[in-house]
C-alpha cells in the first residue's frame, strides 16, 4: 500500500474520530466521545507513521546520492557525480516535504 494512501486513511480516521468526539459532546455521550477521541488519536499516529517512514526513505536517498557523487568523484565520473546529486536533492525534498 503506498504511503500517500496511508497518510489519507490517517487523515480519514482523524476526522471521522473527532466528527465522533463531537457528536458523543453534543448528545452527552460519553462513551461516544472517548471512542472518538481514540479514532482521533489513532489517526495522526497513522499520519506519523507514514510520514517517519517517507523521512527514512529521504534520508537512504540523500545517503546514497552523497556516496555515488562522491565515487563519481573520486573516479572522475561527472555523470555519476551528477546522478548522486540528483538522488540526493530527492532525498532531502522527501525529508522536507514530510516533517
Amino acid at each position: 500500500m503506498g504511503n500517500g494512501t496511508e497518510r489519507a486513511k490517517g487523515k480519514v480516521e482523524e476526522i471521522k474520530g473527532a466528527l465522533k468526539e463531537g457528536v458523543g459532546d453534543l448528545i452527552g455521550n460519553e462513551q461516544m466521545q472517548a471512542e472518538g477521541q481514540v479514532e482521533k488519536v489513532q489517526g495522526q499516529v497513522r499520519q506519523d507513521v507514514a510520514k517517519a517512514e517517507e523521512q527514512v526513505k529521504g534520508i537512504g536517498e540523500e545517503l546514497g546520492g552523497k556516496i555515488r557523487g562522491a565515487a563519481g568523484s573520486l573516479i572522475g565520473n561527472e555523470q555519476m557525480q551528477a546522478e548522486g546529486k540528483v538522488k540526493e536533492l530527492k532525498g532531502k525534498g522527501r525529508q522536507k516535504a514530510n516533517r
